[in-house]
């Protein structure tokens, strides 16, 4: 579904002219604008979004996950990265939807835009979509051992985790938090 207004935004013209079909639907709401791609443009979209002179996004602001399975939406999940241009001082979103939900995989945009590092490995710790080619995609805020991604929307609330014993800080890592 495009929003007809949504093709007045300058951001939204420039994709729609360089991606055709590989731009899923648009929209505009209360000064904001929207933009899905397709998995397989997304990693070409996010670079064309900061190269190209025109829309100049140099920050990415945010990266999430939605999952969307008590909505009765295909694909089930998606993918939102929130830009920001220092030049135009105009913020933009896209998203992308892995295409399967069993195992929903997408690429990852760490080395386009190093802020993508953690946000990306949160994003897979909760809700399990992996980043192909992230350098480091390790859970960041669950155990190893922790079984499930907890913000999936069919993760059982009373579900049983393994315990684990306390683990010890090696003595040439002293105060260390992230190992």
């Amino acid at each position: 579904m495009t929003d007809a207004n949504a093709h007045a935004h300058p951001v939204i013209a420039c994709l729609s002219a360089r991606f055709g079909d590989g731009l899923i639907e648009t929209h505009r709401h209360r000064g904001d604008a929207t933009a899905v791609v397709r998995p397989d443009r997304y990693r070409e979209a996010i670079a064309f979004l900061r190269e190209d002179t025109d829309c100049a996004f140099d920050f990415l602001t945010d990266l999430c996950g939605v999952d969307r399975l008590e909505l009765k939406l295909k694909p089930r999940f998606e993918v939102i990265v929130y830009l920001y241009s220092s030049r135009t001082n105009s913020r933009f979103r896209l998203k992308t939807r892995p295409l399967n939900d069993a195992d929903p995989v997408i690429d990852s945009i760490v080395d386009l835009f190093p802020a993508a590092n953690w946000p990306e490995r949160e994003v897979y710790d909760m809700f399990g979509v992996r980043f192909t080619g992230h350098p480091n995609l390790t859970r960041i805020l669950m155990y190893e051992e922790f079984v499930g991604y907890p913000l999936r929307k069919d993760y059982p609330v009373n579900k049983r985790q393994p315990r684990l014993p306390m683990r010890e800080i090696p003595d040439d890592r002293p105060g260390m938090i992230f190992l």
